[in-house]
């Protein structure tokens, strides 16, 4: 395992430790409102600190971007860990144990390190460019289905920004009706490793962060899938329109949700 992800996995699990002693008394859990349906507890706080010392401790020059904390260090280092200490807040704070930890590392603008951690099965994905994906130290692919009624594809509704709704519900009529199902979990990070170890064929959201997305897209790509934006480029990490799948569900699912992008 390369150094850098090696400790990346090693924040991973200490964060994973603090979320799991916290979730043994949600009712304990001081909650903020950041905006409509968009929450931060304390616990997010103390994971992410917890992620963001032992990063430090290792490398104590390096950028971070993290969703509760914000950037510190920008541009004074080549290398950017880009951290969302609870993806699926929501998720944690109902005890619906649908929520991870992602953490990525990039250089100079490209992710070349990933872990996504989910602490209630205990799935460590990781991922180093150009050395494949693993799950639990076993390698992963994408899915090998490519008929579209035979595949299920995750999806993200839109909650704290509305103002899209419309768009998103046409392109997930379109979906369902292609399909042989549509799962909505409530954590990207999550639903990007499903892809890349195939227990879902392809990913569609709108309007994700960089933090919800910088990890499982490596952990995507290693596996031998693509993610591109709506349009299928690569401007999804900017945007935060994000579509992923193998190759061939990938080019089907952006033939149905075509007429649903703005051009």
């Amino acid at each position: 395992m390369h150094p850098m992800l090696n400790v990346a996995v090693k924040a991973a699990r200490r964060a994973g430790s603090v979320i799991q002693r916290a979730s043994l008394n949600l009712d304990a859990i001081r909650v903020e409102k950041k905006k409509h349906n968009d929450f931060v507890t304390e616990v997010d706080r103390a994971a992410e600190e917890a992620i963001i010392n032992v990063i430090l401790e290792a490398y104590p020059k390096h950028a971070i971007l993290a969703e509760e904390s914000g950037a510190k260090g920008m541009g004074s280092s080549e290398y950017e860990w880009i951290i969302d200490p609870i993806d699926g807040t929501t998720n944690f704070l109902h005890g619906h144990p649908q929520y991870g930890i992602s953490i990525a590392l990039a250089h100079k603008g490209q992710v070349q390190q990933a872990v996504v951690y989910d602490p209630n099965r205990n799935d460590l994905f990781t991922a180093s460019r150009g050395v494949g994906a693993f799950l639990n130290d076993r390698r992963i692919r994408v899915s090998k289905r490519f008929m579209m009624n035979e595949c299920v594809i995750g999806t993200g509704f839109p909650v704290s920004d509305q103002s899209y709704l419309d768009q998103y519900l046409g392109m997930l009529k379109d979906v369902i009706g292609k399909t042989a199902g549509v799962r909505r979990e409530g954590a990207a990070s999550l639903d990007l490793c499903n892809v890349a170890c195939g227990r879902t064929e392809g990913f569609f959201e709108l309007n994700l962060k960089p933090w919800d997305v910088a990890a499982g897209s490596l952990i995507v790509q290693e596996a031998g899938g693509i993610v591109t934006d709506l349009s299928g480029e690569q401007g999804w990490f900017e945007s935060g329109d994000i579509v992923a799948g193998s190759p061939k569900v990938l080019a089907q699912l952006l033939h149905l949700l075509a007429p649903h992008v703005s051009k």
